[in-house]
């Protein structure tokens, strides 16, 4: 009997080990979490499983490290459109998205700029201008730049609406070919600002 006990209270640690195993191997991966869809499609939700692996570090890929280099410059143009606005825009609406394009991509512009200096991207070829979808032509600059009153509004909002647009396009794509989720939410957040501008402009049209 002594021998029988004295083998159960060596074994006793061993049962609680694998036990304790046993739990570790049952436990979920962790909560369910909500993911959000590309640019027309819905959110889904994935378990907890596809979440963990979701953060696993994934290599920064080459449309990621484009997207973000083209759309600096693709920002910067706009906040220098949105500049003449305040001088030259009859509209209060005019100098209202003005000023919110300002207030959005400034600090959108830093994001991508330190996004790019951790990836590698920051001492890649300026990206050809003429080449992004919306881009003014600096014909078109000029025009705006003496535009002042009602056809400065017109103007401002005709051209806005088409970089906006090509804003659209190019999240679209980094979307459907990226693999950063930095960069994605990134897009996610262009399509969300610039979408809500676009109908502020069309709506100035009416």
């Amino acid at each position: 009997m002594r021998g029988t006990v004295g083998v159960m209270r060596r074994a006793l640690p061993t049962v609680a080990l694998m036990v304790a195993l046993a739990g570790c191997a049952a436990a979920p991966p962790g909560p369910s979490v909500i993911v959000p869809g590309a640019p027309g499609e819905p959110a889904r939700v994935v378990d907890g499983a596809e979440a963990a692996q979701r953060r696993s570090p994934v290599p920064v890929s080459p449309a990621d490290v484009e997207f973000a280099a083209r759309m600096v410059p693709h920002h910067r143009q706009a906040l220098e459109l949105a500049a003449l606005a305040p001088d030259r825009a009859a509209d209060p609406g005019v100098r209202a998205v003005a000023e919110r394009i300002a207030a959005v991509q400034g600090p959108e512009i830093a994001v991508l700029e330190s996004w790019l200096a951790r990836h590698g991207g920051a001492h890649l070829p300026h990206a050809d201008h003429a080449a992004m979808p919306g881009m003014a032509t600096p014909a078109q600059r000029d025009e705006l730049a003496a535009a002042d009153g009602p056809g400065f509004d017109a103007l401002f909002v005709a051209l806005m609406i088409a970089h906006h647009e090509g804003a659209l396009e190019m999240a679209a794509q980094v979307r459907s070919s990226g693999t950063d989720l930095t960069i994605a939410e990134f897009a996610d957040g262009v399509v969300a600002t610039q979408s809500a501008d676009i109908d502020r402009l069309r709506g100035l049209l009416r």
